[in-house]
């Protein structure tokens, strides 16, 4: 017998549902899943990442509930970082200028590293995100 799910979900509290999916969908261009409701809005908040790979914006009171005796952390710390990756530092600078306009934040300024053109930037809620064009990508 596989334990191997059909589908994965990576959930994050968020403070401002309608704000998170603006900038998820200004920024990455996901596909939101679900009709929307009175507000404008699918319940639940979810976008398709991949085959099999969903990303779900949940209130943090909301998420509060599903850790239960375990503390969220707050929306100034990170305990993952998510990986984006393009082909070019040009896609990395327009990528960060979308993330900025649509109300996110950059952590580290963009720089060349061993490993490729990076930048750390955060949602509206504080989630790390690190855009990159590899090193083995064109430049």
């Amino acid at each position: 017998m596989s334990a191997r799910p059909h589908r994965f979900s990576i959930s994050l509290p968020t403070g401002d549902r309608h704000r998170a999916m603006s900038f998820y969908r200004a920024v990455f261009d996901l596909e939101l899943i679900g009709e929307p409701d009175a507000e404008g809005i699918p319940e639940p908040l979810q976008f398709r990442l991949g085959e099999g790979l969903l990303l779900t914006l949940i209130p943090r009171g909301g998420l509060a509930g599903v850790l239960g005796e375990r503390d969220l952390a707050p929306s100034d710390r990170s305990e993952c970082v998510f990986g984006h990756t393009v082909s070019t530092r040009a896609e990395v600078d327009q990528l960060v200028a979308r993330i900025c306009d649509a109300g996110g934040s950059v952590l580290t300024e963009a720089a060349l590293e061993d490993w490729g053109y990076t930048v750390l930037c955060a949602d509206p809620d504080g989630h790390a995100w690190q855009i990159t064009a590899e090193a083995s990508f064109p430049r």
